[in-house]
């Protein structure tokens, strides 16, 4: 099981951010909540800062975890810890995924998410 987090990055007109997945690597094109590994005696939270400043190069605040997806994939599986966050600059500079985009929570029906990602925005949407 591999512990990963990410971030829920709403902007200030409720819609959050979402990131494509690059060519070349596992889930390929696929839109997904950024975040990554959390390192070997890596609190949560730290993980968290470390990989978004990674992949986007730009600060969050976290608001509050959301519940915890796990996610067997064909060949491993996932734990997922997602967290509510702002955005701590307004400055995005992408390092990581192909395209990022600010989407309405129910547009998020029409993109093609990793399977980890869909429960977290499901229980959002059904909450709006």
């Amino acid at each position: 099981m591999i512990n990963v987090v990410c971030a829920v990055i709403q902007d200030s007109h409720g819609r959050v951010l979402a990131c494509r997945r690059p060519e070349g690597k596992l889930l390929a094109g696929k839109w997904e909540f950024p975040g990554g590994k959390i390192e070997q005696g890596e609190q949560p939270e730290h993980a968290l800062v470390r990989e978004i400043a990674e992949e986007l190069n730009c600060g969050i605040n976290a608001i509050r975890q959301l519940e915890v997806v796990t996610h067997d994939y064909e060949t491993f599986s996932i734990r997922l810890i997602p967290f509510l966050c702002t955005m701590g600059s307004e400055e995005l500079s992408p390092t990581e995924h192909t395209d990022v985009r600010w989407v309405e929570l129910e547009e998020c029906r029409e993109l093609d998410w990793a399977a980890a990602d869909v429960p977290i925005w499901s229980a959002l949407l059904a909450l709006s």
